[in-house]
């Protein structure tokens, strides 16, 4: 069944990449984003990957295997992308210094949200691992689980402030709109190989689905806490408080959205 429904799954991958290009649109239309605006989506999107972490990954890994195993996915989900930070950390930017920066510098931002892109891919895959054994609604002649439904949404819709932080600095730089689009959707090109990869792992190596569940939401958690959140309060440096109130409110706002999410794929 893995070799069936790879497919699917790589397809749901590219479909969350191209949806991070609709990050890029507003500047289709006006030519600069609010900082206040922003903020609230680095915080929507903070909000949405937290719950499809915990009522998502954790809460199937535990009805799939013990404590201790989704425990130990958790700590080497936070151990990768800490080790994957650490590649990257001399080459870290704020927003805020972009005018300055040369093409190269560009690429190299775009590389950063790349190499961020890839935790959010295994997900993706890991959450497709029960594809055509148990799910409601059929696609591709395979029945497809609500949990991948549920996390296809939260990524996609996460994808789009991400799309947004990718155009932000590139836009300044002077990058016309067709290109933005171009390198918020290559930004996320590692989410269908990942999901293709964790897809087939899971399902040929069952044993290790509950350790995939907790890998899963360990990554995406550590993402949002040490990456997303933080990055929407840089947005916010000049705003009253330093943007918190409207990071909390981004936050609220991703909850509210996936709680009937969850309601109506559970």
């Amino acid at each position: 069944m893995a070799v069936e429904g790879v497919g699917l799954v790589v397809a749901a991958g590219l479909f969350t990449a191209i949806v991070c290009g609709i990050g890029t649109l507003p500047f289709f239309v006006v030519d600069e984003i609010s900082d206040r605006v922003t903020v609230v989506l680095w915080g929507l999107a903070g909000g949405i990957m937290l719950f499809a972490s915990l009522f998502g990954f954790v809460v199937e890994g535990l009805e799939e295997g013990s404590l201790g195993q989704v425990g130990a996915g958790l700590t080497v989900g936070v151990g990768l992308v800490i080790v994957a930070d650490r590649v990257i950390a001399d080459h870290e930017f704020k927003p805020r210094e972009i005018p300055d920066a040369d093409f190269k510098k560009l690429v190299l931002i775009v590389g950063v949200l790349t190499v961020h892109s890839f935790p959010e891919g295994v997900a993706l895959g890991v959450a497709f691992a029960d594809l055509g054994v148990d799910g409601d609604i059929v696609l591709a002649g395979l029945a497809v689980p609500g949990l991948a439904i549920f996390i296809t949404v939260a990524i996609s819709i996460q994808n789009i402030p991400e799309g947004l932080a990718v155009a932000i600095p590139l836009h300044t730089y002077g990058l016309p709109n067709w290109k933005l689009f171009g390198w918020a959707v290559f930004s996320s090109l590692p989410q269908p190989v990942a999901a293709g990869i964790a897809y087939v792992f899971v399902t040929v190596a069952r044993d290790f689905l509950p350790l995939g569940f907790g890998f899963a939401a360990g990554a995406m958690i550590y993402l949002v806490l040490h990456d997303i959140l933080p990055e929407g309060l840089v947005y916010g440096e000049d705003l009253p408080g330093g943007g918190r109130r409207e990071l909390l409110v981004g936050v609220a706002l991703g909850v509210a959205i996936m709680l009937p999410v969850m309601v109506l794929t559970g």
